[in-house]
């Protein structure tokens, strides 16, 4: 599973002259139409198996819809412009900014779904769970399925048939200085706010902008309720089974160690009876992760708390490369399960001053990340290019980061899509140079049964003591599959080296080659070709530039 998350806000925006902090009419927004069958036949030739279209579900937003019936946000409880896509609005429709024709914003995104498996690709959407936006309203539900909170008894704190915690008989309390409206935003009584804030007094630094859901925990006495189920959950699994039937294949939960794992350990195998679809879930406590795999039902969990963290540290110098052992140790057993990652939305590019300060920088820790295991992995769309996260957007800021509560678009993408168009050759030789290493790269991750299904040995442990390899700069491990081997070397310095790598007869034996076997050769990410062998009997001697990674796939007679 090769995941290409993607913006479709950002993404197909190609509009060059942006405004700080400028509204939809000044900078423009993109497209669902902007994925077209020839944009998704090259995102799949990258090596890609899944496009997950993030922002895709109605949230609250400053852009006025009233002429399409669908109600206006009050400006206090939205962050940025744009608006942050994790308010969501209202779960059974989409995004109105996405659609050439808003009224037919739904048969879009329907159609995006189409050319996406025509394209040979499967869609992922969020599914947030854990907190709606303030103003949460269905416009697009059907008559007979009940709104969220259209029932609930706001006189209590707490009650299993709440969708919403309420603090009774108090007002919310937020100040926001910068509005739009010359009325300020009036909430009583006030709920909790969606990061389990249980008081009227969200400031700036929590998730003001959205309200927690109840799925039958209270909080407070520390107790739950889970029999008979609380309304909040059949009303979420109707909201799943609605994306299923619109021929969504999985969905990316946001935050989901936010809602109890009873919840998950329930609604996930009814939405599979549907359909199989895959759930991703957003954890990032170690401790919780077999809990929401194996109780849960879950598919995969982000590896950010283990393997991204990891791997930003040696990529920036703060930490060495012999750490990385550690990581995939810490998940042994679920490793297949980890989705691996050097950037999605919530983190700072590759190539900004605050991360590496140059997309190449990530290459070894990308070519770690994709090979380790038979788990999946991920790209951000721009990744591939060297998109570099420094602009000062407006309520995101200079951070690294490509914001997503602004309207705004990144340069690297527009570039492509104007060269993918034929209107201009813009890509520097550096971005086509950096996209054609991804493509080599992903399509590897497809195609080498080594990676696909391989067994993996770590070298580390037999060269910590070897004096020409260096554990602090240098990562190597073995992938096996049939009569093929794979030696992936990473070189994380910023220096030429030449290394030389002990293979120990343990690994021959644990694998099951031979060694010192003649066999053919192939640099997997130039094509190069020529006889060679592996052996316990001297260290494997190679040069490596700075900041890359080899992948050498040695094929034996059968």
């Amino acid at each position: 599973m090769t995941i290409y998350q993607v913006f479709p806000r950002l993404f197909g925006n190609r509009r060059a002259s942006l405004v700080r902090n400028g509204n939809l009419a000044e900078n423009g927004v993109g497209k669902f139409s902007a994925f077209t069958p020839a944009v998704l036949r090259a995102i799949k030739e990258l090596g890609i198996t899944h496009v997950w279209y993030t922002g895709v579900i109605e949230h609250a937003t400053q852009a006025d819809y009233t002429a399409y019936g669908i109600r206006k946000d009050h400006s206090a409880i939205v962050k940025g412009k744009a608006g942050s896509p994790y308010a969501i609005k209202d779960y059974y429709d989409v995004d109105p900014d996405l659609a050439d024709h808003v009224p037919s914003r739904m048969e879009e995104f329907e159609s995006l779904v189409e050319r996406t498996h025509t394209a040979g690709m499967k869609v992922i959407i969020d599914f947030v769970p854990n907190h709606v936006a303030r103003q949460y309203h269905s416009d697009a539900r059907l008559p007979y399925v009940k709104d969220l909170g259209q029932h609930d008894n706001t006189l209590l704190a707490f009650d299993v048939n709440n969708n919403f915690y309420y603090i009774p008989h108090q007002p919310l309390m937020i100040t926001r200085h910068m509005q739009d409206e010359d009325f300020e935003y009036s909430e009583f009584p006030a709920r909790a706010t969606g990061n389990n804030r249980f008081d009227p007094f969200p400031c700036e630094h929590d998730w003001y902008e959205t309200i927690k859901l109840n799925y039958g925990v209270n909080y407070q006495a520390g107790v739950a309720c889970f029999c008979p189920l609380p309304d909040t959950w059949t009303k979420m699994l109707d909201i799943l089974l609605f994306w299923v039937g619109r021929g969504v294949d999985g969905f990316r939960c946001d935050m989901a160690e936010m809602v109890p794992v009873e919840f998950w350990e329930w609604v996930i195998p009814e939405v599979k009876k549907a359909r199989n679809v895959c759930f991703i879930a957003e954890v990032y406590n170690p401790a919780e992760y077999r809990n929401y795999l194996h109780r849960g039902h879950f598919d995969y969990l982000y590896d950010k708390v283990g393997l991204y963290d990891t791997l930003r540290a040696v990529t920036c110098g703060h930490a060495p490369a012999s750490d990385i052992s550690k990581t995939w140790q810490a998940v042994e057993g679920i490793q297949p399960n980890m989705l691996h990652f050097l950037e999605n939305h919530d983190e700072q590019r590759i190539a900004s001053t605050f991360f590496a300060g140059n997309a190449r920088a990530g290459i070894p820790a990308m070519i770690v990340a994709a090979t380790l295991n038979t788990n999946p992995v991920m790209i951000y769309n721009g990744q591939e290019l060297g998109e570099r996260g420094m602009d000062d957007e407006g309520y995101s800021g200079c951070d690294g980061r490509t914001t997503i509560y602004d309207y705004w678009s990144m340069e690297s993408i527009r570039n492509w899509l104007n060269q993918l168009s034929g209107k201009e050759n813009s890509l520097t030789e550096e971005q086509s140079a950096l996209r054609a290493t991804y493509a080599r790269l992903l399509n590897l991750t497809q195609t080498e049964p080594a990676i696909t299904q391989g067994l993996f040995h770590d070298l580390m442990y037999a060269n910590t003591a070897n004096p020409q390899f260096d554990p602090a700069k240098q990562y190597a491990f073995l992938r096996k599959h049939g009569n093929e081997v794979i030696l992936c070397i990473a070189n994380f310095d910023t220096k030429d080296c030449t290394t030389a790598v002990y293979i120990p007869s343990h690994a021959f034996e644990a694998l099951s080659f031979g060694d010192n076997k003649p066999a053919c050769l192939t640099d997997l990410l130039t094509g190069d070709q020529s006889a060679g062998t592996l052996t316990s009997a001297y260290p494997y001697r190679l040069p490596l530039p700075p900041q890359s990674a080899k992948l050498l796939k040695f094929t034996f007679e059968s």
